[in-house]
């Protein structure tokens, strides 16, 4: 009876060993998304609205780097990373924190829109959109004063 069981367990343990693979498999991609504070909608030229970011993700591998780009589809602008140098557009910066900020610098009286585009170095990409009116002066509650104007008094 004991030779039965011996048997019965070498023949299991010889249908299982061979499923089993000696290599440990590390997951390394994981899923993330970009989040934002509500942004402000209207710009002058000239203003500058904060983007407050924060990059989600859904586990930690510590090879995972991400990166930072975007396309002006309409208008122009200018975009800084945490007011540092100009991003020129469709070029890659490195996101050096999972937490940053944003700021574009509205250079046209036109509607503008940005594209954002963040992926990690195994090609998953997120983008996030914002647009932006012209705001003209009247439609403030203060409007701005002109500097350029002289007050003569006599």
């Amino acid at each position: 009876m004991n030779t039965l069981w011996a048997m019965g367990g070498l023949t299991v343990a010889s249908l299982c060993l061979p499923a089993c693979d000696c290599e440990l498999e590390v997951q390394q991609a994981y899923d993330f998304i970009l989040e934002t504070m509500p942004v402000q909608k209207d710009l002058r030229r000239g203003e500058t609205a904060e983007i407050r970011c924060s990059l989600k993700r859904a586990g930690r591998f510590a090879g995972a780097r991400y990166t930072l780009r975007y396309f002006q589809s309409e208008g122009k602008g200018m975009l800084r990373l945490d007011k540092g140098a100009a991003l020129k557009p469709n070029d890659r910066y490195p996101l050096a924190r999972e937490e940053f900020r944003l700021y574009y610098t509205s250079q046209s009286a036109d509607r503008q829109t940005i594209d954002v585009y963040i992926e990690d170095n195994f090609g998953k990409v997120r983008q996030l959109t914002f647009s932006f009116n012209h705001k003209k002066v009247e439609d403030d509650k203060y409007p701005l004063i002109d500097r350029s104007i002289r007050y003569v008094t006599r």
